[in-house]
């Protein structure tokens, strides 16, 4: 039976409950930021294709500036970068609200959110340092990342109910700028637990990129994919109380997924898991596949949020497991002293799936409706599975 006590051990080590309660400030606009955005343009311009593209540009960019951003933190230390890249982060962000306070034209916008991709990978950070004070205890670390995972959950199952609200009983600018602050003030308090943050380790010239890591590119290809179900989920989710009439309860409807994850990866931490990682990824996968067509029934068959925020709940079980499982294989492949790096590309991943999914479930919208449009995360959810099998087949026959 599943227990607390792995819990009570991993926040009995010194400086633990520090620099988890810093992180978890700092994490929690993850679950804020994207569905702010959504609803701000969508209220203000009228624009779910406007919505969908802006923040599938940030989650590009920040695609692009993470890795660099991560080997950087792998270099100098995770406090040197992880602050003023926040900074710069926070600019941006702000620069986006006052662009759409000024109506500015759209390609303003545009340009105004890309200093956003320097927001660092706070998660990945909170990782590396469970992985550097649990050197030696895979258990242990099993345990750790699947807290984690629970906490990215728990912010995203949260941060979106809280950004709707901020925005709809406030104003429309409310959820952004909560967050901008929530994540300046926990990278800071983060950033200040020097005790537990792991040793910076310069590069050398015989150093690889993680990415040239055998079963490494195949693995993140799924990140990818199961990324885009959650970028579609999200703004298909809202188009779709939208249409309804119940807009402001979009943020707990997608709050309900995050709970079963959350519940889900709390009790995976605390099981022992059998079989090599690499093995059980494929089953994890294949079961949040299946999951995933139950939104799909939900919307079509019934029209109701109310049955829909049950699908979502189950659908939502099969996440943790998958992405805990996932990012363990991230942390076996990375060579020592890139694993900020490391898991940093595996995030990537999932924020360019995010945007794609982001993007073409708000195009999905746009011409076929918001029920029609659920189909797009159960094709990202199958396309998960296909290359999970891929990278399976391919790291035995290798």
């Amino acid at each position: 039976m599943p227990t607390a006590t792995s819990y009570t051990r991993l926040f009995a080590i010194p400086g633990a409950r520090a620099f988890t309660l810093g992180n978890l400030i700092a994490r929690f606009p993850q679950g804020m930021f994207s569905i702010s955005a959504v609803m701000l343009i969508s209220g203000v311009r009228g624009s779910y294709a406007l919505a969908g593209a802006l923040t599938a540009t940030g989650l590009v960019a920040s695609a692009f500036l993470g890795p660099w951003l991560a080997r950087m933190v792998d270099r100098y230390g995770q406090a040197r970068v992880a602050v003023p890249a926040t900074l710069v982060s926070a600019s941006g962000a702000l620069a986006l609200l006052a662009c759409v306070r000024l109506d500015a034209p759209d390609w303003v916008l545009f340009a105004a959110y890309l200093p956003t991709a320097a927001q660092p990978n706070t998660g990945g950070m909170s990782r590396a340092r469970w992985a550097h004070l649990l050197d030696g205890d895979p258990k242990a670390l099993h345990t750790a990342n699947s807290f984690e995972q629970a906490a990215d959950e728990l912010c995203y199952m949260l941060g979106p109910v809280v950004a709707a609200f901020l925005c709809s009983a406030l104003f429309p600018e409310a959820g952004a700028l909560v967050g901008t602050a929530l994540m300046v003030t926990g990278v800071l308090l983060f950033a200040a637990q020097r005790a537990t943050e792991p040793p910076a380790r310069p590069r050398t010239t015989a150093t690889r990129t993680p990415l040239r890591v055998a079963g490494m590119p195949p693995l993140l290809a799924a990140f990818l994919a199961t990324g885009a179900i959650f970028g579609s989920l999200e703004v298909v989710t809202v188009a779709f109380a939208d249409e309804l009439g119940h807009k402001a309860w979009a943020g707990g409807v997608l709050a309900l997924q995050a709970a079963g994850s959350c519940a889900a990866g709390l009790v995976f931490g605390a099981v022992k898991p059998s079989g090599p990682a690499a093995r059980r990824h494929p089953v994890c996968v294949a079961a949040m596949a299946a999951l995933m067509t139950l939104p799909l029934l939900a919307a079509a068959l019934t029209g109701s949020l109310y049955v829909l925020g049950g699908a979502l709940l189950i659908a939502g079980m099969a996440t943790a497991p998958t992405m805990v499982t996932g990012m363990t294989l991230v942390q076996q492949r990375t060579p020592d002293g890139q694993l900020n790096e490391g898991m940093t590309l595996a995030v990537t991943a999932i924020l360019g799936g995010i945007a794609l999914g982001s993007a073409t479930g708000g195009a999905a919208v746009e011409h076929w409706g918001p029920t029609a449009a659920y189909t797009v995360p159960v094709v990202a959810a199958t396309s998960a599975l296909l290359l999970s099998l891929h990278g399976y087949v391919r790291g035995n026959r290798s």
